[in-house]
């Protein structure tokens, strides 16, 4: 039998199914399978088998720095955030419908593994993404705006279905770095194309860091249009390992550090960007603009 069945398998190109069919037959024998349950029992573990080598080969193109998963997220450690929070950044919809994101918080918060963790959760949905930091994709395509390579390197990053630019305003960027972020934004909301942003400013900071408030404000309305802002806020999980009394700084008095434990609250500065500004979301209601004269007074008012 096995002889004729191989090459069958092999040309179907079925490389899992030769190795588990003998296996699957002692087993059907023992527990008197039916046909029809040897063979459901075949299929499934050959799908099973290219849903796992898509998925390994999907995490290899996003280039993550690291792989996390949304079931390794410290809750615990956020004030601001839940999990219901961000059921709907899980789903197949956020890609789909070509949603967006911004996770804004101070370092060491889980900006980067929440975005990680999004964008692995699109994978296990069957859809591909890509991650890179803010400072390379500007850099890349600084060099190729100059180097009259823009729209082929441009495309790279309209491919994927779902984009992770990480650490917004981190780094100093080149005079240019609003216009090509623009092109990557203005692109990819055209095409519907899901976008995950962090960073550690306030989207109504990034003119600065980018240097241009006109082309950072139509890069954030963008992203907004079809998107949420969400802050991260609690103490760095990166130092939680260290007694309070390491976390002061010189010229700093210590207190007590903050907790969230249900006993004390922790006391986090409020913002003060007026009361029109995009307010913060909380654990129980997330920011969504979705009415476009809305949507454009509120960014304004925060600029």
């Amino acid at each position: 039998m096995s002889t004729d069945l191989d090459p069958l398998l092999k040309r179907l190109h079925l490389a899992n199914a030769r190795r588990v069919w003998r296996d699957l037959v002692q087993r059907a024998e023992k527990e008197e399978w039916s046909y029809e349950d040897f063979f459901r029992t075949l299929v499934t573990e050959e799908v099973a088998h290219r849903r796992g080598t898509r998925l390994a080969r999907a995490v290899r193109a996003a280039a993550f720095p690291f792989l996390r998963t949304i079931d390794e997220f410290d809750f615990t450690y956020q004030s601001t955030l839940r999990l219901t929070t961000i059921g709907s950044l899980l789903s197949p919809d956020f890609v789909t419908e070509g949603h967006s994101v911004i996770l804004e918080g101070k370092p060491g918060r889980g900006k980067t593994h929440l975005a990680i963790a999004i964008a692995y959760r699109a994978m296990q949905n069957g859809f591909d993404a890509r991650f890179v930091t803010a400072a390379k994709l500007i850099e890349e395509l600084s060099e190729a705006s100059r180097d009259g390579r823009m729209r082929d390197a441009l495309a790279l990053y309209m491919k994927p279905q779902l984009l992770v630019v990480d650490e917004v305003g981190y780094l100093a960027y080149g005079n240019d770095a609003a216009n090509v972020l623009y092109h990557v934004v203005n692109d990819r909301h055209i095409r519907r194309r899901a976008m995950v942003f962090t960073t550690n400013k306030h989207p109504r900071r990034w003119g600065k860091v980018l240097h241009d408030d006109d082309l950072a404000e139509a890069i954030v309305d963008r992203i907004l249009e079809r998107g949420r802002l969400l802050r991260l806020d609690g103490p760095s999980v990166r130092t939680k390992h260290l007694p309070d009394d390491d976390l002061a700084f010189d010229d700093q008095p210590t207190t007590g550090a903050a907790k969230v434990s249900g006993k004390e609250v922790a006391e986090f500065p409020e913002r003060t960007c007026g009361d029109n500004c995009i307010s913060e979301p909380s654990p129980s209601r997330s920011l969504r603009v979705s009415s476009e004269p809305t949507r454009r007074s509120l960014l304004r008012s925060c600029w």
